[in-house]
């Protein structure tokens, strides 16, 4: 069975959530987690600065952060490319819906959480975040293509952004993936075959 390994940086103050997380998350069959755990949200942001991690689980009670929805924004604001996770002690279903409109991944109150629910909801979290990166790559193209290409009139290659000139086949492949199978429409056959196409299509 494949072992995947995770690494998370734990935000969290209280020694007794922070060890019970850990020990959740250490039990897993099939991942191995590496978490790294701060009690202070700027110590969290710092480490940020030079490791980079798969998901952050973030605690919204820190006492050097405002506390509830503030906690996040700042968290997010400092680091939207990674996927977090809100742990909180209150049931609160205004601060959960907020959190996730915001950017949260899932909010988890952690009285209620297991280890299996916990080890789901961040993998969960990271293909998400990588299917809103791959969506965010795919618009980016499709806008790309939308927009005004220099094209040979004679033959119909592009220019790209590096003033090189393809294929139209080999730009659409590059910058979107698609994959092209080759075939002759009706018309090119007859021009470029007539005495075939003709007997083809006789009665």
């Amino acid at each position: 069975m494949e072992t995947n390994t995770i690494t998370a940086l734990l935000i969290e103050d209280d020694l007794d959530d922070a060890l019970l997380i850990q020990r959740y998350l250490t039990g897993s069959p099939r991942v191995i987690y590496k978490v790294t755990h701060v009690d202070r949200l700027v110590d969290g942001l710092k480490i940020l600065n030079s490791i980079s991690f798969d998901v952050i689980l973030l605690d919204l009670g820190l006492p050097d952060a405002p506390a509830g929805i503030k906690t996040f924004e700042k968290a997010y604001a400092h680091a939207s490319s990674i996927p977090i996770i809100v742990l909180t002690g209150y049931d609160d279903d205004t601060i959960a819906v907020e959190s996730v409109q915001k950017g949260a991944q899932d909010y988890i109150v952690k009285g209620q959480v297991t280890g299996s629910m916990l080890g789901r909801a961040i993998r969960y979290a990271i293909e998400r975040r990588k299917l809103l990166v791959q969506l965010a790559q795919s618009t980016s193209e499709i806008k790309r293509l939308r927009g005004i290409l220099p094209i040979c009139a004679n033959c119909k290659k592009i220019r790209d952004d590096q003033g090189y000139w393809t294929q139209v086949e080999t730009y659409i492949r590059d910058n979107t993936g698609t994959e092209f199978s080759h075939g002759i429409c009706p018309d090119c056959a007859e021009k470029l075959y007539p005495e075939y196409y003709k007997k083809d299509t006789e009665p």
